[in-house]
């Protein structure tokens, strides 16, 4: 009896997971516990291993389907090996097809390539630009993890494969497009069709303002620089400015606590424990994973905290429990150059902090000009919750202790 192969539950909250890539096709061996395919349900993504050694003989769900926990979506075991009753119902909707509808060599032969084009491991996205683009997926060097080929990847050959005498073509043969029939439809899909339904529903059932302000971090930047050393020797760890900041967020929060609250079922909802979300960008969309009772941990324990979720998230590696029950978010866009911007509340959050880029300035102090670093911040938060001036007051602490950073190591 073949082996099946279900969709894993990742959560107790999980109600649908999609097959987001195959990296076994029918006919394929495999060996016990080798990955046969990556699927993801919410914000988390991990891959499905064999349960057994054997041959593929049937996927069950395709690529960007999604299914309940629990569904089966293939079958492995020894080639000829009966599927039991799905495989009987597969061969009789094949019948039907073939009977209704002629195949030619020609389709045939599109279909065998197709087949072996969902062995390539390529992400759905770059899958459908590089179909767009009529390139050969398996000529495309990938460059993701264990190869495979991502949406950068196909822009590359897409501008390598361009050629002065291949325009020149296109342009003498080929008649006026019509703009509107130039699209590409990209199914929503996973992590994606995620953060499409919640932040819709975000910015639709919340009444929310954004607030900026200016944080003056000249010392803090030289407090980083004068502890970084001792700190790399005593604990091997990096500090950094964003830690400094989840540090100044965290003290704010205990001294502000109708900002560290949500809004559920027309109550506020105020916590004691602050458990910080820190939004952390991937290839295929936004995660937050979450430093739970954050109030108890150190500077230095925060930098660990940081560190360690944002590298399991880059791994896809975060359980469903690590992205779930924050009360509070930092979205920071620093590294990409942005100042100020207009932060998303994370529901059913009361507020989501915006860091912008650290730029230099000249700035009169006292009397004198001198060089100042400036660190943009943006504050979202729900009207509903509370009003534009606890919101400010809450904003102008967190700039206060990044202005006076000794005070967040006393």
């Amino acid at each position: 009896m073949a082996v099946e192969v279900v969709m894993p539950k990742l959560g107790m909250a999980m109600k649908e997971g999609t097959v987001s890539i195959w990296n076994k096709g029918v006919g394929d061996p495999v060996e016990k516990g080798e990955s046969i395919a990556s699927v993801s349900s919410e914000k988390i993504e991990i891959d499905v291993e064999s349960p057994s050694e054997g041959t593929v003989l049937k996927i069950a769900v395709p690529e960007g389907e999604g299914v309940p926990p629990g569904t089966v979506i293939c079958y492995i075991g020894i080639p000829g090996e009966e599927v039991a009753a799905a495989l009987a119902v597969e061969e009789a909707q094949k019948t039907e097809v073939e009977n209704a509808t002629s195949v030619n060599e020609k389709q045939e032969s599109i279909t065998s390539v197709k087949a072996a084009r969902n062995r390539v491991k390529i992400s759905p996205v770059a899958r459908k630009i590089a179909e767009a683009a009529n390139l050969t997926i398996e000529n495309i060097k990938g460059t993701g993890p264990g190869g495979r080929i991502t949406k950068e990847d196909v822009e590359t050959a897409i501008k390598n494969s361009a050629s002065p005498q291949a325009e020149e073509k296109k342009e003498t043969v080929e008649p006026p497009v019509n703009p509107i029939e130039e699209n590409q439809q990209i199914p929503l899909s996973g992590i994606r069709k995620v953060i499409a339904g919640r932040m819709f529903d975000s910015l639709q059932k919340t009444a929310q303002l954004t607030i900026n302000m200016k944080a003056d971090v000249t010392d803090l930047m030289a407090l980083q620089k004068q502890i970084a050393q001792t700190v790399q020797n005593h604990y091997d760890q990096k500090i950094t400015v964003t830690d400094f900041i989840a540090r100044a967020v965290v003290l704010s929060l205990q001294k502000h606590g109708e900002m560290n609250s949500a809004y559920m079922d027309d109550k506020i909802h105020l916590f004691k424990n602050v458990h910080l979300g820190m939004a952390v960008a991937l290839e295929k969309g936004l995660v937050v994973p979450v430093i739970r009772n954050a109030e108890s941990c150190s500077l230095i324990d925060l930098s660990r905290s940081i560190k360690t979720l944002a590298q399991k998230a880059r791994q896809t590696q975060l359980t469903h429990e690590e992205m779930q029950g924050s009360t509070f978010t930092i979205s920071n866009l620093g590294a990409y150059g942005v100042e100020h911007f207009t932060p998303v509340l994370n529901p059913p959050e009361t507020g989501i902090l915006g860091v912008g880029a650290v730029y230099d300035t000249p700035t009169y102090i006292g009397e004198n000009l001198e060089r100042r670093s400036i660190l943009p911040l943006s504050l979202t938060f729900d009207h509903r919750v509370l009003d534009g001036a606890p919101a400010a007051a809450f904003l102008q602490t967190v700039k206060q202790y990044l202005e006076e950073p000794i005070t967040m190591l006393l």
